[in-house]
């Protein structure tokens, strides 16, 4: 597992193609904080505001990865002068990113018309479930809300069966976070150009429906089934999907290509009866032909006979596994910072490498950098 520092790198460095952009984070969770720790890893200096007592995850910081890389200074936007210091440093900044309800923003005095005042060039970055606009934008919500309504949820599971719950990836972090950061970039890109700034408003709903394209067009096509697990991608057939070995470990495959499936009936110990790959009405044979053969061998047998293979089979793993697969391990896919094992930065890039160069900031910790570096004395306390 590659190791990139021992925890004490600061933050705002110069590494990364994002180097001597800066980002204001206004402090929430989900996936506003995971799309401004995308940006600290690409080399962004992302100052994150912080209200006193907290509010973000019921964990210790010291162990919240999404705060990784950035600085925090702490300010109570319901005070007196709380707007007027994220100002100060909203003027400074080239990218802005919050994640509240709709109008919060602008009943605290720091919304987009606020900003623009004193940053035209600033892009607003806006990270919510149901967006800005819309019969539900202020109603409250959750990632698996938003999967519920735009149809991804549905598509996941077995028939028959409740649909299967994907954590919160599709949604918060696929469909919110990522879509938010290239929003931003594009912005960003846009304001370089032109000289002047704009809100970003991604929803969770647009992004997570947005990644469903293709099956629409497939299901246009009458290449797909409206339902679950009766489909080529979503387990219906016995060729992709997961299957359960001798110790209780399981295997996923997905041999969809004939070349990769012959590979696979080959190894697998059932070419001799396996049937044709598109005959669907024996698919129902070929699973419990497949699944009785993976139940002889424990996971770790069967993928020592997969491996290196082009029968794309791989074993399943789980989350405190994954960074021993030899392959993540070669790449560095994930690294020890501080002695947290976590997601190294991605993608990579050839000119400007990145690294994790910080961990998580503390509240309120990097007060007297961040007014020093960034120019901002009003953000430094008060002397009596």
């Amino acid at each position: 597992m590659a190791v990139t520092g021992n925890g004490t790198g600061t933050a705002g460095g110069s590494r990364g193609p994002l180097a001597g952009v800066r980002v204001v984070e206004l402090a929430g969770i989900g996936p506003g904080p995971f799309a401004a720790m995308l940006l600290a890893d690409l080399g962004a200096d992302v100052v994150r505001v912080d209200r006193p007592g907290g509010g973000g995850l019921a964990v210790d910081p010291a162990y919240d990865i999404t705060n990784r890389g950035k600085r925090s200074v702490l300010v109570d936007l319901k005070s007196a002068d709380g707007p007027a210091r994220v100002l100060d440093l909203v003027e400074r900044a080239d990218v802005l990113v919050e994640g509240f309800r709709p109008g919060v923003a602008e009943r605290l005095g720091v919304g987009p018309a606020a900003c623009h005042a004193r940053n035209p060039k600033l892009v607003y970055g806006r990270m919510t479930g149901w967006g800005q606009e819309g019969p539900l934008a202020h109603t409250a919500g959750h990632d698996i809300a938003y999967i519920a309504v735009t149809g991804a949820l549905g598509m996941i599971g077995n028939p028959g069966e409740p649909p299967a719950v994907p954590a919160n990836l599709v949604g918060d972090y696929a469909g919110g976070s990522l879509y938010l950061v290239i929003g931003v970039l594009a912005a960003l890109q846009h304001a370089r150009a032109t000289g002047t700034g704009q809100v970003v408003d991604a929803a969770i709903v647009d992004g997570t429906a947005h990644l469903t394209a293709m099956i629409h067009g497939m299901m246009a096509a009458g290449g797909w089934q409206d339902r679950r697990g009766a489909n080529l991608l979503d387990g219906g057939c016995p060729f992709y999907g997961t299957y359960e070995t001798s110790d209780g470990g399981y295997m996923a495959v997905g041999a969809l290509e004939q070349q990769f499936y012959d590979t696979f009936t080959e190894l697998l110990g059932i070419a001799d009866r396996a049937p044709a790959r598109k005959d669907a009405a024996r698919w129902g044979e070929l699973r419990e032909a497949v699944a009785a053969r993976f139940r002889t061998r424990t996971r770790e047998e069967w993928t020592a006979v997969f491996e290196g293979t082009d029968a794309c089979v791989a074993p399943v793993l789980s989350l405190r596994e994954a960074p021993h697969h030899p392959h993540l391990a070669d790449r560095g896919t994930f690294t020890d910072f501080g002695g947290i094992v976590q997601p190294a930065p991605a993608p990579r890039f050839s000119a400007t490498p990145v690294a994790v160069t910080a961990g998580p900031a503390r509240p309120g910790a990097h007060t007297e950098s961040v007014a020093a570096d960034w120019d901002v004395p009003a953000l430094l306390p008060k002397e009596d």
